[in-house]
């Protein structure tokens, strides 16, 4: 069937929703092969890919790039072994020290990579086998975009001829990382993007839920947790706590840095928050020492969702009960040090074997309704 018959036909719909989070997106790979073989498990398909599940895939930032290479149809160890030279390509060349001003790294090879994975395939191209969102931030209006490739979209007609590698290089557009992306939005209007992680959405979990039953979006999917199941994946999380002394002692210089991580940090928690409040989520995470895991909260009669979250402690200790006891936490909290990405990957392959479990995927949502590429 065509990907608007898909998106618009009756039946439960399931969404996949994957963190920005730079190198640290290689945690993300680990959750994904194993959902990945749990999936082929289930259905008896040995060559199934996520895009023929998953009616609808969107990301942020370094999680856009690997929502767009699943929505394309690649598998998601190829993704794995792509990953691992991206990370040392794109954030192994720093820019000069003068040329650091505007941006730490190079574009130069994030741009090349992108080109070779995506070519020039567009939003609106007919090989994107499933719904696909790619989260960014427009920073001359300041508002959050997310771009999608449904049909029936309100702006599709004027969204569908932007090239994929743009939209997806838009949305790794990190402030002081790389330098914002520009291109037409409409016939007459060019706009500036950035990385959507400076949006509320650098976890786009709650994002792709609006995206999916708002009217304003047109796809209007029924709301139950038989109707639609979210898996949202992080790219690894860890308690932050600073000493008093170094708080009060921070210049206007470490603020410009604080203050961003630190609004990045509740919009993660009100987006866990949300979702758990609208679920009997089966992965329900503690959202703080006050009101725990919301296990006896329930904003609605009936849970809106299904809703399942994998997120990889980054602890000392955690990482010492999955194998990685020589390996200090802090080290893999940086988001562009590409030396971490094969430890990282290690990392998402064994929290995904501890965390992820074949009966967190309802069995109301094994039947697929296969895009017609």
């Amino acid at each position: 069937m065509s990907l608007l018959d898909r998106l618009l036909s009756p039946g439960p719909k399931r969404i996949l929703a994957l963190d920005g989070g730079g190198i640290r997106g290689a945690i993300t790979l680990g959750y994904l092969i194993k959902i990945q073989t749990i999936l082929r498990e289930r259905t008896g398909k040995p060559d199934l890919r996520l895009c023929d599940y998953y009616d609808l895939i969107g990301g942020t930032s370094t999680g856009a790039i690997i929502a767009s290479g699943l929505a394309i149809g690649m598998d998601a160890e190829a993704i794995k072994d792509l990953y691992l030279e991206l990370g040392t390509d794109i954030f192994g060349q720093k820019r000069g020290l003068f040329q650091r001003l505007s941006a730490k790294f190079k574009i130069a090879p994030l741009e090349k990579q992108l080109e070779r994975i995506f070519g020039d395939r567009t939003l609106g191209d007919p090989s994107i086998r499933t719904g696909l969102c790619i989260v960014t931030k427009r920073a001359d209006t300041g508002s959050t975009w997310p771009l999608v490739n449904f049909p029936n979209a309100k702006y599709f007609g004027d969204n569908k001829d932007i090239l994929l590698r743009k939209a997806v290089r838009a949305s790794t557009a990190a402030p002081t990382y790389f330098r914002p992306e520009a291109f037409k939005v409409s016939a007459t209007e060019e706009g500036a993007f950035v990385d959507g992680g400076v949006s509320m959405h650098n976890n786009p979990a709650l994002q792709l839920f609006l995206i999916a039953t708002l009217k304003g979006f047109r796809l209007n999917w029924a709301k139950g947790a038989d109707k639609i199941m979210l898996t949202s994946i992080g790219t690894g999380y860890w308690p932050d706590r600073t000493s008093v002394d170094d708080v009060t002692d921070n210049k206007l210089w470490d603020w410009a840095s604080e203050v961003i991580s630190l609004l990045m940090n509740d919009a993660k928690v009100m987006n866990q928050l949300m979702l758990q409040f609208l679920s009997n989520s089966p992965t329900a995470l503690k959202i703080d020492s006050e009101i725990g895991d919301l296990s006896d909260d329930l904003l609605t009669d009936q849970p809106l969702l299904h809703y399942l979250r994998y997120d990889a402690l980054l602890t000392d200790e955690h990482l010492a009960s999955l194998g990685f006891s020589g390996i200090r936490a802090e080290k893999l909290h940086e988001m562009s040090d590409a030396e971490n990405c094969e430890t990282l990957t290690a990392i998402g392959a064994q929290a995904a074997e501890r965390e992820v479990a074949a009966g967190h995927f309802p069995e109301v949502f094994d039947q697929l309704s296969q895009t017609t590429v």
